[in-house]
């Protein structure tokens, strides 16, 4: 797949994530409007105290919608001046926003929990409607719950997730009103709160997850190791890798990005190096799903262990003085080409020269004149003749 190619799917693909996030966050918010009018409605001429709340919950879901179809709208937005690397980070702050939704949830519950158990006269004893209702909320938010990790798992979305498993606290509310109420009709009032506390917990700890995992994205914490492992693969089977080092990655949003120095043969052409580079690119995008995209640097030798080549003079300054300390020889006139290496710390030259140079001359005779001429340049460890 070409770089044009490259562009033009994960354009396309980021707006069929953006249409898939907004439809089924729309279908999301009119259940949640529909079920909080219907809850606290039928809480008030069924004096149910648990599903009035419960009602609440419901609009403080539509709070969440919101939240998401406004990061819809701008997280899968492409790369601008402002965002060159993209707003995949709003997904990302976004999942941090939900999950800490969800862990205020998870406390509300468990206080009102314990206080109607330190209270037992707050316990109320609604009538059957509110059980029909809470049942209904269960259905709906369990199916709606289901649809949207349909989505979330299809994009890697981090985001809906969370959104999902709003939708799940919604129904797991709603249990605890269908106990209550069932508790309260049997004669065993504490039920609902005993109930509430363990959801309240369950619910705490999937928006700690959330919240954590997010978090960790904003940080740029690594992919997990096995993924690592698996990128590391897809680079070394290609065809002029050497080896890599400095293998970085990062998640954004459901996707992934990675930054790697490959070592190449030191003598290919820039233009090989370029073409070995792009190959891994399309390769580790290829094989590793959620990689969105690879930058790759090229080395011709591990810059990790090898000395850094600075303060050497690039290649004008350098051509000068070796003309200056060469000049004295007269096959130097007819260099047809210079080829400059920095390496280990220091420069090492190739020299291609016409082949009639040699009528008279040894080719290692030439070579040591050379390599006299050049001691004075310490920045030179090597020079090389080839003819043609």
């Amino acid at each position: 797949m070409s770089e044009t190619e490259t562009v033009r799917s994960m354009s396309e693909s980021r707006q069929t994530r953006r249409e898939d996030t907004v439809r089924v966050t729309m279908v999301g918010a009119v259940v949640d409007l529909v079920l909080a009018v219907v809850k606290i409605f039928v809480g008030y001429t069924a004096h149910s105290q648990a599903l009035i709340a419960d009602g609440v919950h419901s609009f403080s879901d539509l709070l969440t919608d919101a939240v998401v179809l406004y990061t819809a709208r701008h997280s899968q937005q492409d790369a601008d001046e402002e965002h060159p690397y993209g707003h995949g980070r709003f997904e990302t702050v976004a999942t941090v926003g939900l999950g800490l939704a969800l862990l205020g949830v998870a406390v509300g519950i468990s206080l009102d929990a314990v206080f109607r158990l330190i209270h037992p006269e707050t316990q109320v004893q609604p009538g059957v409607w509110a059980l029909a209702v809470a049942a209904a909320s269960i259905l709906s938010k369990e199916v709606l719950y289901r649809y949207t990790v349909f989505v979330a798992e299809r994009h890697n979305s981090p985001m809906l997730k969370a959104n999902a498993w709003h939708h799940r606290s919604d129904a797991l509310s709603s249990v605890i009103v269908l106990v209550g109420v069932s508790g309260s009709m049997a004669g065993i009032g504490y039920l609902d709160a005993v109930a509430a506390i363990g959801v309240g917990i369950m619910i705490a700890k999937i928006g700690w997850s959330l919240s954590w995992h997010s978090i960790r994205e904003l940080v740029d914490t690594s992919l997990d190791p096995e993924r690592v492992e698996a990128i590391r693969k897809a680079i070394l089977d290609v065809d002029g890798v050497v080896s890599l080092h400095i293998l970085r990655t990062r998640r954004m949003a459901g996707e992934a990005l990675v930054d790697v120095h490959i070592e190449v043969s030191p003598t290919i052409s820039v233009s090989e190096g370029h073409y070995i580079s792009e190959t891994v690119r399309a390769r580790v995008i290829k094989q590793i799903e959620e990689v969105a995209d690879v930058m790759v640097h090229i080395d011709p030798e591990n810059d990790e262990t090898a000395p850094p080549p600075t303060g050497l003079p690039l290649r004008r300054a350098l051509l000068k003085r070796l003309q200056e300390h060469w000049g004295g020889i007269p096959a130097a006139a007819r260099i047809e080409e210079v080829t400059v290496h920095y390496l280990e710390g220091r420069i090492q030259i190739a020299l291609i020269l016409p082949l009639d140079v040699l009528e008279g001359v040894k080719a290692d005779t030439l070579r040591a004149e050379f390599e006299k001429a050049l001691e004075p340049v310490t920045e030179v460890s090597v020079i090389q003749l080839y003819f043609r």
